[in-house]
């Protein structure tokens, strides 16, 4: 599940916000005052959403002390339009701005994208997640080192990156530019049917009914 922690003193907004997230298992906890949202135990979080114009404290500053703070990838989300802000914020080391109102499944692809391109900046040492392990472009499982496809390989090890969380089809498909571009829905549930023969295990990768797939 990746958690995000997002500072919005609009309540309804933040719990609409939420509730589109919660179908991709990603859960939002929302802090309207920025004093409690600095105190909140930052690095439990994958990512920070934060509003600019906030009670007591300009979201400038909020994003000026969790950049010196913390490690933590930051979208901004703010209905102030004046293009100062937005390269004040970028300035400041937010990751991303995005203007409000917005459609939530831009808010949703931009927080993937997001965490895909920081998991990648990040060392590349990479510790067991459960069965699986992944040691250059071979994937362990149970010990074992996996026979894989390019496309298989690029479908599963971005299930094991994000084990326990639910890819859209659409992430995982674009995720694996191996894949046929002509029969794309296609070749994606016939990769997942082999890799599951391979694992020797049909229920550690889950379909999620109108969504896409998840490693379990």
């Amino acid at each position: 599940m990746i958690n995000i922690l997002m500072i919005e003193d609009d309540p309804e907004f933040a719990e609409l916000l939420s509730e589109y997230l919660s179908q991709y298992d990603i859960k939002v906890t929302n802090f309207e005052d920025p004093y409690l949202g600095l105190s909140a135990g930052v690095k439990k979080y994958d990512l920070l959403i934060l509003d600019l114009t906030l009670p007591g404290m300009d979201g400038l500053e909020v994003c000026e002390e969790m950049v010196q703070k913390y490690d933590i990838p930051i979208i901004i989300s703010s209905a102030r339009s004046d293009i100062a802000d937005k390269v004040d914020a970028l300035a400041l080391g937010a990751d991303d701005y995005l203007p409000k109102p917005y459609d939530p499944k831009e808010m949703y692809a931009r927080i993937t994208s997001l965490l895909r391109r920081y998991s990648k900046a990040q060392p590349q040492e990479t510790a067991p997640q459960g069965d699986f392990e992944m040691k250059g472009d071979t994937i362990y499982f149970k010990g074992e080192a996996l026979s894989l496809t390019p496309a298989e390989y690029e479908v599963l090890s971005l299930l094991v990156k994000h084990q326990g969380m639910t890819q859209s089809r659409e992430q995982i498909i674009n995720t694996a530019g191996t894949m046929s571009i002509d029969s794309q829905g296609k070749s994606l549930d016939v990769i997942i049917s082999k890799i599951r023969t391979k694992l020797g295990d049909n229920k550690r990768i889950q379909a999620v009914r109108g969504v896409g797939y998840k490693l379990v």
